[in-house]
């Protein structure tokens, strides 16, 4: 792989919007944190160099600043918001505190060409983009001229094209800059030269290749769930490795309405992969009993899959190495700089595992984002019903049961959630959702049901929209359509005697509800 993009990561929210926007031009990026060594700098050879958004503040002392080696590599370098800010300063350039802050939608004047705009924009044209600063630019350095400005905003982009540097003070990362990811692609491919020729088929064999190299003659013991992420990982390891290759399933308790039977068929019966199902139930939901906090429990979780791995493992004859779906995001999040992005998912053991366990990661999809894994799985030929599938957390259900978790709340939960997934369907919306799920809240009301009071739980339907699953929107039912959900749930499953419907948007991180 020659051409590749180095990210580096300030602390924005966004900042996987933008790797996934550069990859969407066929060119391979990778987010890295801010403070990245010079040596490590050295050794990705990037092609081009991107500064990220951030919430600091330049005209703090200990505001994050980039590497002078970033800016003597030879390659281009684009600064978005904070990052364009961070560059300016580092060459020479002045920012202060903005008398009117911009945060949200603005308009941008193009006052000037410059390659980042070839194509897209035009000298003269005045285009909708998403701010979101409280300081500006107020003096560029040697060799920039502004080719955009705000009304707020002297500088709103920047060029510097004899050394290829650009700044650009709002987003184009984000779906409210229209244009955003032309612009980005333009300088991936126009700027930096990139060929813009990674593809899924050049990574699929790429993928297959490197897991014989890192496997050998050894086993795998593969954990699968009947999601995206654990299928695709099981069947490129098959065609990889053959029958050394153990998977393995855990019913953890914590599945929707039918899942284990769905999952021991998909394997067994359509991809005739060897599968091994293990009942531990009752051993996730000992380990539950009276645990509220939702960090911890994605932790006791992540410990008993573990300890149900080591015995699998062993019943099955020894294993050299664990394969798991780790993804980019997990990745990302697990050495990503303080900020919102900063949480680890613990359910992943993107650290390494236990040394007990004897055994090394094959994680083969860890470079790839939800929707290039989905990519992934087509070149496999993997059915759409099960690409297309809605996403599902590593700790299940346990998530989706605020405080404390019990089997009779699991029970009622799988019960409401079929139901509103199964109206989903039937309503043709499946696919026209990125996620859609119920929650089983820990309060209770008292209403009415036939001639009796009740005494019974709040259920609330999630359903959100998301290009990429970094940030989500609520899905716009109508209310015919939620009042024949809520109706359903209320007489068909007992614990329950009202429905409410979250209409909130999420920034990243904060889809799942916790």
């Amino acid at each position: 792989m020659t051409d590749r993009i180095l990210i580096l990561d300030f602390g924005s929210q966004v900042t996987q919007l933008i790797a996934r926007r550069i990859r969407e031009s066929g060119v391979y990026c990778e987010i890295h944190p801010y403070d990245m060594d010079d040596a490590a700098l050295e050794r990705f050879q990037p092609r081009a160099i991107v500064l990220s958004g951030g919430p600091a503040s330049l005209t703090a002392r200990a505001a994050p600043r980039p590497s002078a080696n970033v800016f003597s590599a030879g390659v281009p370098v684009l600064g978005i918001c904070y990052g364009m800010q961070a560059m300016c300063t580092a060459l020479g350039g002045a920012v202060e505190p903005a008398e009117h802050r911009e945060f949200g939608r603005a308009y941008l004047d193009i006052v000037d060409s410059c390659a980042l705009f070839e194509g897209v924009w035009q000298s003269g044209g005045r285009e909708q983009v998403w701010m979101s600063h409280g300081d500006r630019v107020i003096g560029l350095p040697e060799g920039f001229r502004p080719v955009a400005v705000t009304d707020a905003a002297p500088f709103a982009a920047i060029a510097d094209e004899a050394r290829r540097f650009y700044g650009v003070l709002f987003h184009p990362e984000v779906m409210h800059t229209p244009h955003g990811a032309a612009l980005l692609a333009n300088f991936a491919r126009r700027v930096a030269g990139c060929a813009g020729d990674w593809t899924m088929a050049a990574f699929r064999a790429r993928a297959i290749e490197a897991a014989r190299a890192q496997v050998g003659g050894g086993r795998v013991i593969c954990g699968v769930s009947g999601g995206v992420d654990s299928t695709v990982v099981a069947v490129l390891l098959h065609q990889a490795i053959g029958d050394q290759l153990v998977c393995v399933f855990v019913d953890s308790g914590l599945l929707r309405l039918g899942e284990a039977a769905e999952v021991e068929a998909l394997f067994r019966d359509h991809y005739n992969i060897p599968l091994v199902a293990v009942d531990a139930a009752e051993a996730f939901l000992g380990q539950l009993e009276g645990v509220t906090d939702p960090e911890e429990k994605r932790k006791r979780i992540g410990a008993t899959f573990i300890e149900v791995f080591e015995r699998a493992a062993r019943d099955a004859g020894g294993a050299d190495f664990l394969a798991q779906g780790t993804l980019y995001p997990d990745v990302i999040e697990s050495v990503s700089v303080a900020g919102p992005s900063a949480v680890i998912k613990s359910h992943h053991n993107v650290g390494g595992l236990p040394e007990r366990m004897n055994m090394t990661l094959v994680e083969p999809v860890r470079e790839l984002f939800k929707d290039e894994v989905r990519a992934l799985g087509r070149e496999f030929g993997l059915p759409e019903v099960m690409l297309g599938r809605h996403p599902f957390p590593g700790p299940g259900l346990a998530i989706r049961v605020p405080g404390a978790v019990a089997a009779e709340k699991l029970d009622i939960l799988r019960l409401a959630d079929a139901i509103y997934l199964e109206e989903i369907r039937n309503a043709g919306l499946y696919d026209a959702i990125w996620q859609a799920f119920a929650v089983l809240l820990p309060v209770k009301t008292v209403g009415v049901m036939g001639d009796a009071r009740s005494y019974d739980h709040v259920c609330a339907l999630r359903a959100v929209t998301s290009v990429d699953g970094m940030t989500a929107d609520f899905y716009p039912f109508d209310m015919a359509f939620l009042g024949q959900v809520a109706n359903r749930i209320v007489n068909e499953v007992r614990g329950i005697n009202r429905v409410v419907y979250d209409v909130t948007s999420k920034p990243p991180g904060t889809i799942e509800w916790e």
